[in-house]
């Protein structure tokens, strides 16, 4: 029985659909589309197309249909270009509707080409990882990584819908399952005690009975948070909570040259990182830091380094993230487990100690 969520934004609003198998709800869109003379396509990544490829036959039949590469890789300007190619070369209109099916790499390519392309068409996220169904396919933020750091293009941009559907979780990798992990002991971490407590006594596995409450607690938490503070606009607090970990992971990844650690991976070393920075402000205790360590840990995430990176270039990447105003970097701390702020100003020697810390040299 599919289930359904909406995001309120006003005459932007979209509903999130929550089911088991979502093929025959998609089946049943695609036909009203056709009956509005609007066309379709989809975007979908090697791996995806490989793993579901029943699902894309029965579901999405003859839709035109470009598949990208794998990985961080395919956030790229060329790869946008291509898509963009694509989209003109399958004679899509402005009535037309962009397909995604993936984890969050073709859903923010996917949905930055929608909003680009004829300065706009719609888009229709349907999220294969738990890292898409749980964050970054809800929210409307789309882009592309440049050498200089992660998202660091991009556009606001809402979907029509988003189809999310357990049953792609089955075929999931240990390790993507795992990557999805941290953003939902992100969500616990930042605003539901009780859903960290929970975590924190129970490993969360693809087969756990509570998995798809836990998916739909963690797009309510979204929701909500987009509706208050759609773009990141807030002085204090707002939507950078939901980058809590981020500002430390989006520096892994791009040091490392966005293939050695998966999202989610970084993210966990940054979950460990921004409490240990809480700790170095004098928020959170030694036993509480030790305590999400192990949460994180549990569910098969690295809590530090795999490899030492360096600590300048660690620091001057942090300089590009997005959450920087006037010069200043501001972090996403704790104040305690199921507590999150925003916070500027942070003396960079502690910033280096943690990242000592972690294995940094």
């Amino acid at each position: 029985m599919t289930q359904g969520l909406t995001v309120e934004l006003g005459d932007r609003s979209y509903p999130i659909h929550f089911s088991n198998d979502a093929s025959g709800t998609i089946i049943g869109a695609l036909a009203e589309f056709t009956r509005s003379a609007k066309e379709a396509a989809l975007l979908t990544d090697e791996g995806v197309a490989r793993a579901q490829a029943g699902f894309i036959a029965k579901t999405f039949g003859g839709v035109p249909r470009i598949t990208v590469g794998e990985g961080e890789a395919a956030k790229s300007l060329p790869v946008f270009g291509h898509v963009q190619d694509f989209l003109a070369g399958s004679k899509v209109s402005r009535q037309g509707v962009l397909w995604v099916l993936g984890g969050g790499v073709p859903g923010d390519l996917g949905g930055f080409a929608a909003a680009s392309y004829l300065r706009g068409i719609d888009y229709v996220q349907v999220p294969t990882t738990l890292l898409a169904m749980v964050d970054s396919s809800v929210g409307g933020k789309t882009g592309l990584n440049l050498a200089a750091g992660k998202n660091l293009v991009g556009a606001f941009h809402h979907p029509r819908a988003v189809y999310i559907a357990t049953e792609f979780l089955q075929t999931l990798p240990a390790r993507e399952f795992a990557a999805g992990m941290a953003e939902v002991i992100k969500y616990g971490l930042l605003g539901d005690a009780d859903l960290y407590a929970r975590l924190e006594r129970q490993v969360m596995t693809a087969a756990s009975p509570e998995l798809p409450a836990v998916i739909r607690r963690c797009c309510e938490m979204k929701a909500a948070i987009v509706r208050a503070d759609e773009r990141e606009t807030a002085a204090e607090g707002g939507r950078a909570l939901l980058n809590l970990g981020h500002t430390f992971g989006h520096a892994i990844e791009q040091v490392t040259g966005f293939g050695v650690y998966l999202h989610g991976e970084a993210v966990a070393i940054g979950l460990a990182a921004a409490a240990r920075l809480s700790r170095e402000l004098g928020y959170l205790s030694a036993v509480e830091v030790q305590g999400i360590e192990r949460a994180v840990a549990a569910h098969a995430l690295p809590v530090r380094l795999r490899q030492p990176l360096p600590l300048a270039a660690l620091m001057a990447s942090m300089q590009h993230d997005k959450k920087v105003r006037a010069g200043r970097l501001r972090f996403v701390v704790l104040k305690r487990p199921g507590e999150a702020a925003t916070q500027s100003d942070i003396d960079p020697a502690r910033v280096e100690t943690v990242w000592r810390e972690l294995g940094a040299g």
